[in-house]
């Protein structure tokens, strides 16, 4: 099993919400702009992970993704396994029975290291968590006020006003 770029994304990603999720949902845009990965990539990753039952989504204002279940009950082979699809032997019999064998220690191994164990691997490192997760903001746009004129609006108003009656 070859860690692909978009697992490691993904386990960053995981990471980043497990952090900020006890603040509710956490807005994908945010996790991108944290962890320096396009939106829409991320948006991708995270389809596959809800679809595995290991995030949760909500919509509308306010919403975003947390955890299907706590970071104690995922571990990082799920993210992994969500992510990667697993490649297609094109090796002999023997190569493949080896690269299989080294794929399930790999998974193995990556199962016993739960997201919780990595989110307290970042806190201990320092890992700054905002008080306050960063919202999408509503714009306001200024009030745009009708103006004001004495001038006339229609061809009869005009000729009222040059005193035609």
């Amino acid at each position: 099993m070859r860690l692909s770029t978009k697992s490691r994304f993904a386990v960053n990603a995981m990471i980043d919400l497990a952090l900020r999720e006890s603040s509710g949902p956490v807005a994908l845009a945010s996790i991108a702009a944290r962890q320096g990965i396009s939106l829409s990539y991320l948006e991708q990753l995270f389809a596959r992970l809800r679809r595995q039952a290991i995030v949760d989504s909500t919509r509308g204002p306010g919403g975003g993704y947390t955890l299907a279940r706590s970071a104690e009950q995922i571990s990082v082979a799920e993210i992994v396994s969500a992510i990667d699809e697993l490649p297609v032997a094109a090796q002999t019999d023997a190569a493949r029975e080896l690269w299989a064998d080294l794929d399930a220690a790999m998974l193995r191994h990556m199962a016993t290291i739960s997201l919780r164990s990595l989110v307290d691997n970042a806190l201990a490192k320092g890992a700054v968590v905002e008080s306050q997760p960063t919202r999408r903001a509503i714009a306001t746009e200024p009030v745009l006020r009708p103006v004001k004129t004495n001038a006339p609006n229609s061809v009869f108003a005009l000729g009222r006003s040059l005193g035609g009656q």
